[in-house]
């Protein structure tokens, strides 16, 4: 396992920790938090109780060859996925947790790898990206990166990949960027970072294109 700790929350821009606690330490720790915080009247906020689900700091790539304009996305089982009540295979970019000691784009250029088997040149920073601000700390680092896409069947698919030793099962796709960007405006993908990395490239794939030839 990956060596990633999860320290106490620490009082910033005005908020202030009454008690946390940590209810469950397992590969994510959860925490209980009492806390207060300024309202937007100036006045400060009653005492809240939040539960805090600690994944910590993430990495992700959108993997683009601007040669062929074409992306290469992943498919993978997620269980919260079929507990939400939607198809249980979601597409979805490469990414990752940082592990300690780990820059976002060294875990960037480590998941290409380990789920696509596929290297990655230029790293563009598109931003930050809070996953579930309503109960989780996970804060994603977006790259568009840029890729020479495999060779694919008819289907797309280019192969699979995953870490063995961890039970991954992923499922590798090319997609030509004009599809797979109707589809994230069409609201076909589940995964938000997905959506949000093809609707970047949306609105910046000209001159992306441009830039990498």
């Amino acid at each position: 396992m990956p060596a990633r700790t999860h320290p106490p929350l620490a009082p910033r821009s005005g908020l202030l920790i009454e008690t946390q606690q940590r209810v469950w330490n397992g590969r994510f720790p959860l925490d209980l938090v009492r806390f207060r915080h300024p309202r937007f009247d100036g006045t400060q906020s009653g005492l809240k109780t939040w539960e805090v689900w600690r994944r910590g700091r993430a990495a992700a790539v959108l993997p683009y060859d601007p040669e062929t304009d074409r992306v290469v996305l992943i498919e993978q089982f997620r269980l919260p996925a079929a507990a939400a009540g939607i198809d249980p295979v979601l597409v979805e970019l490469p990414a990752g947790l940082m592990d300690d000691g780990e820059t976002a784009e060294q875990t960037a250029r480590r998941e290409m790898q380990e789920e696509m088997a596929l290297s990655v040149t230029d790293l563009l920073h598109v931003g930050d990206f809070l996953l579930t601000p309503g109960g989780a700390d996970e804060l994603c680092t977006l790259y568009a990166g840029r890729v020479v896409a495999p060779p694919a069947d008819a289907d797309g698919v280019a192969g699979h990949g995953g870490m063995a030793d961890e039970h991954e099962d992923i499922r590798v796709r090319v997609w030509p960027a004009e599809q797979a960007i109707a589809a994230a405006i069409a609201g076909r993908f589940a995964n938000s970072v997905t959506t949000i990395g093809l609707l970047w490239l949306a609105a910046r794939r000209a001159q992306l294109r441009a830039e990498w030839q």
